[in-house]
């Protein structure tokens, strides 16, 4: 380490601190996650609809224990890919907190439709709610965590 200038110093931290941003960006929950949410929500509207309601309270139940489940293993955001295990300090402590608060947004969202497409005389409208929340979930999923993930620094 001798013969390492000031400015060098600082520019091999300033590099590690860019790289470790960098990977820090890119965690986050695979696609297939999100498509699995978004199935999820369409089956809970399609049961909401046409199923008796303590099949929907079951499914409801199911789905949250589910999405517990595979939350344990993924909401860190550690496991984006096999090639890669980033720790916990590089991941972000709240990611799991935004990944929690911006589904009760979604289902808030999912409520508001149900009841707008209600109280606009539209058929199944916790179907219709469903499925379009599903579409913002699947295709969007990924980029609007990223974004909350940088509104809230984790």
């Amino acid at each position: 380490m001798d013969g390492i200038t000031p400015d060098q110093a600082r520019a091999a931290l300033d590099a590690a601190g860019h790289a470790r941003r960098q990977v820090a960006d890119e965690v986050g929950l695979p696609r297939g996650y999100w498509w699995a949410m978004a199935g999820g929500w369409v089956t809970l509207g399609l049961l909401g609809d046409f199923g008796p309601p303590w099949l929907m309270i079951v499914a409801t139940l199911v789905f949250g224990a589910g999405h517990s489940g595979l939350a344990s293993r993924l909401l860190d955001g550690r496991r984006r890919t096999a090639g890669i295990q980033v720790s916990t300090a590089v991941a972000g402590r709240r990611t799991p907190l935004v990944v929690i608060v911006m589904l009760l947004g979604l289902v808030g969202l999912t409520v508001a439709a149900a009841l707008a497409l209600n109280a606009d005389g539209v058929e199944h409208p916790r179907t219709w709610s469903a499925v379009l929340i599903a579409a913002i979930v699947g295709f969007g999923g990924p980029e609007i965590l990223s974004v909350l993930r940088r509104w809230a620094r984790a």
